[in-house]
C-alpha cells in the first residue's frame, strides 16, 4: 500500500463528460431525437463522440453537419431550447460512471483530498447526473461554466472550482479527457492527468499530459507522483 499522505488537503479536480462518466449514449441519443423530428438520419455513436466537451450548442452544430444538414443561426435557439429539455428528463438513462472509478473517488476522500467536478456542461444538468449515479456524495465543489468567469480552457474556471472545494491551486491536480481540460490546467500551472478512454476530437496523446491513465484504478498512484513531484509553493494560493 502506497503511502498516501501528499494527498491529504490536495484537490483533485475532474471534468465530467468522457472523465468522470460515460455520458455519450444520453447526449447523442437526445441529438438523435432532435434529428428523427428533423426528419434527419440518426448519428452513430461512435462518430459523435468526439463531438461532446464543447457544450451542447457545438454538439448540435456538429452533429447536424455531419448529417449534411447544418443549422441555421436562426433556428439554433429553438434546437437548443429542445435538446435541453430532453436531455433534463434523460441524462442518466444510459450514463455510467467509468470502470474503477467509485474505488478511486473513495479511496481519494478517505486519503483526505478534496473532490471537485469542473465541467462545461451547466451546473443544473451536471448535479442530477451526479445524485443519479450516487456520486454527489464524493464532491466538495461542482462547478460548472455558468459558475465560473470564463469556461475551460480558462484558468479562472479551474481556479474557482479549487478553491470552491476549499483548496489550494498549488496543491491540485486537473484530471480531464480533452483539449479544454489540457488549456486550462496549463493556464493555471497544475500538473495534469488525461484518460484514454474519453471524448476528444484531438488524439489524447497529443494534449501534453504530465501522465495518461487507461483505467481509474492507475489514479491515485498518478496523483501521488504529481504531488510529490510539485511540492506546495510557500505562501501560494
Amino acid at each position: 500500500m502506497p503511502d498516501l499522505t501528499p494527498l491529504a488537503g490536495a484537490t483533485i479536480a475532474f471534468d465530467l463528460d468522457g472523465t468522470l462518466v460515460d455520458s455519450a449514449p444520453d447526449l447523442i441519443g437526445t441529438l438523435n431525437v432532435l434529428l428523427a423530428q428533423e426528419g434527419i438520419a440518426p448519428l452513430p455513436l461512435a462518430e459523435g463522440r468526439p463531438f461532446i466537451g464543447h457544450g451542447a450548442k457545438i454538439l448540435l452544430e456538429r452533429g447536424f453537419a455531419a448529417q449534411g444538414h447544418p443549422v441555421p443561426s436562426d433556428r439554433m435557439p429553438e434546437l437548443f431550447d429542445r435538446f435541453l429539455a430532453h436531455y433534463g428528463e434523460h441524462s442518466a438513462d444510459l450514463t455510467r460512471p467509468f470502470p474503477g472509478l467509485v474505488a478511486c473517488l473513495t479511496q481519494l476522500k478517505a486519503a483526505g483530498a478534496k473532490l471537485s467536478v469542473c465541467t462545461n456542461k451547466p451546473t443544473p444538468l451536471s448535479l442530477p447526473i451526479l445524485e443519479r449515479l450516487d456520486l454527489g456524495q464524493f464532491f466538495d465543489s461542482v462547478i460548472g461554466a455558468d459558475l465560473a468567469p470564463r469556461p475551460k480552457p480558462d484558468a479562472s474556471h479551474l481556479i474557482t472550482a479549487v478553491a470552491a472545494a476549499g483548496g489550494r491551486i498549488d496543491r491540485a491536480v486537473m484530471v480531464g479527457d480533452a483539449a479544454p481540460d489540457a488549456g486550462a490546467a496549463r493556464a493555471a500551472g497544475v500538473p495534469l492527468v488525461l484518460v484514454s478512454f474519453g471524448y476528444t476530437d484531438t488524439p489524447v496523446a497529443e494534449l501534453g499530459a504530465d501522465i495518461l491513465i487507461d483505467h481509474y484504478d492507475q489514479l491515485t498512484d498518478a496523483c501521488l507522483r504529481l504531488l510529490t513531484a510539485c511540492p506546495a509553493r510557500s505562501g501560494e494560493l
